[in-house]
């Protein structure tokens, strides 16, 4: 059996937009592309809401992804699949993480990453909107951070390719909801989840 490891925050997680539960299983994006990709496949859903990837996150330890990814990754050690998932969080302007700390904390990721993972799909963050002004979430987010998110996007495309990532940019099909201008609602778990089992299958993974 193949081993599908997606590894995020609160979008890997399920995160629901509407009221701030969790997506069921048949809904969030992982349990919808289990059922796609059959029993040939075990996804692992390792999403945290919050999760950071660069930078500390004050937590503690399952939200620091640059801490939790490696010991995750290693201790699994048979993944046909990775797909990674983090960076958003990391433009919280609390943070006020540098364009430098994210693109070498996220080469460190992909450097662990590449021991232990046989492909690798590197996910950009979300691109934020004005939506995330107005939302529950405008005291992590502002309008550097919709900039930031924006220009974040160049440095995992040249990883991707220094790596030898699939870069798997939701960016290019999916929009995050008008009610926090963050996360995704249903339509848009169930579109990520066809357009990974397509490229699965695809690369014949």
């Amino acid at each position: 059996m193949k081993k599908v490891l997606c590894y995020g925050d609160s979008n890997t997680f399920g995160y629901n937009p509407e009221n701030g539960s969790r997506f069921s299983k048949d809904i969030r994006w992982t349990g919808v592309l289990q059922e796609l990709l059959g029993d040939e496949y075990s996804v692992i859903e390792e999403g945290a809401s919050n999760r950071n990837g660069f930078v500390d996150n004050p937590q503690g330890f399952l939200y620091c992804g640059s801490k939790h990814f490696p010991k995750i990754i290693s201790n699994r050690k048979d993944i046909d699949v990775l797909i990674l998932a983090v960076g958003t969080n990391d433009l919280q302007f609390l943070y006020d993480t540098t364009f430098d700390q994210i693109e070498s904390g996220l080469q460190k990721l992909l450097i662990e990453a590449k021991k232990y993972a046989k492909n690798i799909f590197l996910v950009p963050p979300v691109i934020l909107n004005e939506d995330v002004l107005s939302g529950p979430f405008d005291y992590q987010f502002n309008k550097t951070s919709i900039v930031n998110s924006q220009k974040v996007q160049e440095i995992y495309v040249k990883l991707a390719k220094v790596y030898g990532c699939i870069l798997f940019d939701i960016n290019n099909f999916a929009k995050p909801s008008p009610k926090d201008g963050l996360h995704y609602d249903v339509d848009e778990h169930k579109l990520i989840a066809e357009k990974l089992a397509e490229k699965i299958k695809e690369y014949k993974i």
